[in-house]
C-alpha cells in the first residue's frame, strides 16, 4: 500500500492540540475529515509529534497509508481548498518510503517560542506570542538558555500528566536571539518531553526579569522536582518549527 509524507503548518489558537480526542477539535481530525470532504476514503494520519492546545506548527510531518496511487499535487490543492477555513495549511505531500514513521524515525525536531517584550499590547501577533510588559535583561536570559544544553533529567522541567518513560533529553541547540521588541528561542533535540520547551522558556524569562539568578536555574534542574520549575510560559508562543530525518 502507498505511504505518503506531507509537512503541515497550522494555527494551534483554535485547536486542542494535535492528538485526536474524543470530544476534541484537534488538527489530527480536522485534516483526516478533509480527505472524505474531497471524496477520499477515510484516512488515518500519523504525526511526527503531538504539540498541545494553543501551540502552532510551521513544519509538523505525518504520514499516511492509502490503497490508491494518488495524484498528490492535486490532492494537495484538494485538501487545502477545506482546510484554509481553519488556519491550516498542507505545504508539500510526496510519495515515501513504506517503511517511513513520522515520529519513529525523526532525528531531531526544532522548537522555536516567540516573547514580545514591550509595554504596548500585540495587536497584529495576538495569540501568536507572549505578552511580557516587564523589561528583560536579554544578554542574562542568553546565559540562561545554556544551562539547558548537553544532556540531563529534565523532572524539573516536564508536566506532571508526562507518560514518557525516561526523564533524560539530551538538548543539541538551545540559543536566543533579539529583533528590535522580539526574543526568539530556538531549542533542538530528537524529542522533548510533555510542556517541557515552555517550562525552559519560563525559567529563562525569570532569570530575564531577575526573580531568579543564574544559580537558582541551575539548581532547579539539578532538583529533578518539578515543584521546583518557574510558571510555564503560555503555549501561544510556541511553535514546532522543523522536523528532520
Amino acid at each position: 500500500m502507498p505511504r505518503y509524507k506531507a509537512v503541515v503548518e497550522y494555527n494551534g489558537t483554535d485547536f486542542e492540540g494535535w492528538q485526536s480526542q474524543p470530544n476534541g477539535n484537534t488538527v489530527q481530525q480536522i485534516i483526516e475529515k478533509s480527505f472524505l470532504e474531497i471524496q477520499l476514503n477515510k484516512t488515518k494520519i500519523f504525526g511526527s509529534g503531538r504539540t498541545d492546545s494553543g501551540v502552532h506548527a510551521v513544519g509538523q510531518v505525518f504520514h499516511f497509508d492509502y490503497e490508491d496511487k494518488l495524484d498528490c499535487k492535486k490532492i494537495l490543492l484538494g485538501l487545502n481548498h477545506f482546510l484554509k477555513k481553519k488556519n491550516i495549511s498542507i505545504l508539500s505531500l510526496d510519495f515515501t518510503n513504506n517503511n517511513f514513521e513520522s515520529r519513529r524515525d525523526a532525528k531531531l525536531r526544532t522548537y522555536t517560542y516567540k516573547i514580545l517584550n514591550r509595554i504596548a499590547s500585540p495587536a497584529i501577533l495576538e495569540n501568536q506570542v507572549w505578552h511580557v510588559t516587564k523589561n528583560l535583561d536579554f544578554k542574562l536570559m542568553q546565559e540562561a538558555s545554556q544551562t539547558f544544553l548537553g544532556s540531563h533529567d529534565f523532572t524539573t522541567f516536564r508536566a506532571s500528566s508526562c507518560e514518557a518513560t525516561s526523564p533524560i533529553r539530551e538538548i543539541t541547540y538551545s540559543e536566543l536571539q533579539k529583533n528590535n521588541d522580539q526574543i526568539i528561542y530556538t531549542v533542538k533535540s530528537r524529542s522533548f518531553l510533555q510542556h517541557q520547551v515552555r517550562s525552559m522558556v519560563g525559567a529563562i524569562k525569570f532569570v530575564g526579569e531577575k526573580k531568579w539568578s543564574l544559580k537558582d536555574l541551575d539548581e532547579a534542574l539539578k532538583s529533578k522536582n518539578r515543584n521546583n520549575c518557574a510558571t510555564p510560559a503560555p503555549a501561544c508562543g510556541l511553535y514546532l518549527e522543523n522536523v528532520e530525518y
